[in-house]
């Protein structure tokens, strides 16, 4: 009988079994999940996904734009939360970057209560379910519990917390690392964590203006484990000084940009058997004091000059086109140090001294703003201040004037400059308006 369906010995149809096994890939097998493990090797603690080396280099993604992560060279990011979880595994699959997910843990300071049992097992349930939900991306990297967990924090309970958390995430995704990130380091600190959650697979360290001492930071740590930084960037507006009457001196963003490449290289680069990698801060935008303090970019997506610095530190040599870059910035006359205060509706001369590598044609605008009164803490959304209107006279390049204020108060001169190319230095200078 003729039939239309061949006709297979017993040992051609085992043949057939292993020649479709062979041809299915490992990834195919699994969902294309991220193992991700640490090895104590010659040259120190390293990271390992799925077998291989890999060193983060990566970036705080904040409403930032990941494309121009992945252009600039970096391999990975950073959240706070499960937001967009999804979206954000996705995107990073599709430009192949890997991912540090943030899980939102409640903070003292918003008012959580660690003593509250209740509360603290709602918690637990609702992150056992974002887990669950994006634990098998192949984007995933790693699990990120809370964020500077000991910010203003007094209940050691929240230690015994996060070790739930993290036993929590092992049992049901045993390929990914967890850690909790701290804000700065000290050996009490150290001592209590490791203590009260000795489930966390390494430590993260949070960092700004210590990250010039930061090998004797974490040598007085007492620390020796494996470690990531997972902010670090702009010196904080608590550790610079201050006007007399109490306004943060904010360095300009060619001040900033020299920063950030000196800090990658000599205090991360620097403690290299520790460090498994960072996430610089912020790739993005945000209001913290000023609308420029920690963004590496503009409300306008502009790039500032610590974006080229990344991408030398990532890639070895400088992207095509590069910012301008700020030398120098007065208002009459004086510099932001020197306490400048004026006179209610007073006609003033303000200047600023700038280059650009590529000799592009710049741009300049000009504003002034109330200053922040805020006092919110740890990163917490603050109000944009006030921008004041019909102060200026023309024309508005590298020199112009402007009126004072008729309000007593506390004030910022802003000047920021761009070049035509997505890209925009800026500086400010405090001022105080008298009657």
């Amino acid at each position: 009988m003729n039939s239309s369906k061949p006709i297979y010995a017993p040992y051609e149809v085992l043949l057939l079994v292993l020649c479709t096994i062979l041809l299915i890939k490992p990834q195919d097998m699994n969902a294309q999940t991220t193992k991700s493990e640490i090895q104590l090797t010659k040259k120190g603690y390293r990271l390992f996904l799925n077998e291989e080396p890999f060193y983060a280099k990566g970036a705080g993604l904040h409403m930032g734009d990941m494309d121009a992560l992945a252009e600039h060279g970096a391999n990975s990011l950073r959240t706070w939360s499960t937001k967009n979880g999804k979206e954000v595994l996705d995107k990073a699959e599709e430009l192949g970057l890997k991912v540090m997910m943030g899980v939102w843990v409640g903070l003292e300071r918003h008012g959580f209560n660690y003593n509250d049992k209740k509360a603290v097992k709602s918690q637990l349930d609702r992150i056992r379910n974002q887990v669950l939900e994006l634990k098998d991306h192949p984007a995933l990297m790693i699990w990120c519990i809370g964020n500077e967990m000991n910010l203003e924090s007094q209940n050691p309970k929240v230690w015994d917390s996060v070790n739930e958390i993290a036993k929590m995430i092992h049992d049901v995704d045993p390929n990914h690392l967890t850690t909790t990130p701290l804000a700065g380091i000290d050996k009490h600190l150290v001592d209590v964590v490791t203590k009260r959650a000795p489930v966390l697979d390494f430590l993260s360290v949070q960092l700004y203006g210590p990250m010039d001492d930061f090998t004797q930071v974490i040598r007085d740590s007492g620390y020796k484990g494996p470690l990531m930084v997972t902010e670090w960037g702009a010196t904080g507006w608590w550790e610079v000084e201050k006007t007399e009457w109490g306004a943060p001196l904010e360095n300009n963003s060619s001040k900033k940009a020299d920063l950030y490449l000196q800090r990658y290289q000599k205090a991360i680069l620097g403690q290299s058997k520790q460090v498994m990698g960072s996430f610089v801060f912020l790739w993005g935008q945000k209001q913290e004091r000023t609308p420029t303090w920690f963004g590496m970019f503009m409300f306008d997506g502009n790039e500032t000059e610590s974006v080229d610095m990344m991408h030398y530190a990532w890639n070895g040599e400088w992207p095509k086109n590069r910012s301008p870059r700020l030398e120098e910035f007065t208002l009459d006359g004086k510099r932001a140090m020197d306490n400048i205060k004026l006179s209610a509706g007073k006609l003033y001369k303000t200047q600023v001294i700038i280059k650009d590598p590529d000799n592009d044609k710049l741009t300049f605008h000009w504003q002034i703003m109330r200053e922040s009164q805020s006092t919110k803490t740890g990163g917490d959304a603050e109000y944009i201040p006030e921008k004041m209107k019909g102060l200026f006279r023309e024309p508005l390049v590298d020199f112009t004037s402007f009126r004072a204020p008729k309000q007593k108060g506390a004030y910022r001169l802003f000047i920021y400059v761009e070049d035509g190319n997505k890209h925009t230095a800026h500086a400010n200078i405090p001022f105080y308006v008298l009657p």
